[in-house]
């Protein structure tokens, strides 16, 4: 640990700061974000189309990070900075989605989950899309959550500078990315064909490295704090989204419905950045 003076400072501070923590406040913004999924649940058995859930995915972080510096006794600069970026991210990602699924009906997903499940879809869809979402945002989001509530006065440090950093690089990938496919689907020429300009030259899943990236800047600004402990919120992310709801869930009826994917498969990194392989070999 001598090589890392900023982490083995912040397990120290945590160890002393954690017995005098409100730690009753993620508890209470547990049943708080169950409540706003079980709303959303309600209204999309209304509706009849559990998509809205994706674009309140982003909302229910800015939510959470919220009701935690409403229920905080002493806030600090880093804990605005903590709401600051959860605000920035979340509606990026929130605005998006709203903006791509509008008008288009329910997900394939869903639509395929209430075609297999039929009647029981209402008590399903509560459980494994709904409820499960409110749990997982709530675990993720708990270095966010610790951070802005301990109200730490540590100063600005270089994992604070590495945490910015990583923060701001996968806001870059993640809206770049989301922009650059849009536009790409916006134009009818391209109509069945495989994105490979701009960054998904260089990975296939531009926006889900993005999302990595900002989850682990979240966690590193929540080192100073006291939090190295958290780190099972990113890596629990970088699990979703490598090997249950990103890349493998996306990738696994692409190839049926674009031919040219499996060539573009083959000479792309699947996630981390990095120059493509020769087509020739």
């Amino acid at each position: 640990m001598r090589a890392f003076p900023g982490f083995t400072a912040a397990w120290a501070w945590g160890l002393e700061v954690l017995p005098r923590l409100p730690l009753e406040i993620p508890w209470l913004t547990l049943p708080v974000v169950a409540g706003l999924f079980v709303g959303l649940w309600l209204v999309s058995l209304l509706l009849r189309d559990a998509s809205i859930v994706d674009p309140c995915w982003g909302c229910s972080f800015i939510f959470i990070a919220a009701a935690s510096a409403a229920c905080g006794e002493s806030i600090t600069w880093r804990s605005w900075l903590l709401l600051g970026l959860t605000i920035v991210w979340g509606s990026r990602l929130s605005v998006y989605l709203l903006w791509r699924n509008w008008g288009r009906g329910e997900d394939r997903r869903y639509a395929a989950m209430r075609s297999h499940h039929g009647r029981n879809f209402w008590w399903v869809s509560l459980l494994t899309v709904f409820l499960l979402q409110a749990v997982v945002a709530w675990v993720v989001s708990l270095p966010v959550q610790l951070t802005i509530v301990a109200g730490t006065t540590a100063p600005f440090g270089w994992l604070d500078v590495l945490g910015l950093s990583l923060w701001g690089v996968g806001l870059f990938f993640e809206t770049v990315g989301d922009w650059q496919l849009a536009r790409f689907q916006a134009d009818p020429r391209n109509a069945g064909k495989v994105m490979d300009r701009g960054l998904w030259r260089y990975t296939r899943h531009p926006n889900y490295f993005g999302d990595c990236c900002v989850w682990w800047g979240f966690y590193l600004l929540s080192v100073a704090a006291g939090f190295a402990w958290t780190v099972f919120s990113p890596l629990l992310m970088t699990w979703l989204l490598l090997r249950v709801s990103g890349v493998v869930l996306l990738e696994r009826t692409i190839e049926q419905r674009r031919p040219e994917y499996a060539a573009y498969r083959q000479r792309t990194s699947p996630f981390f950045p990095w120059p493509p392989r020769s087509r020739a070999t």
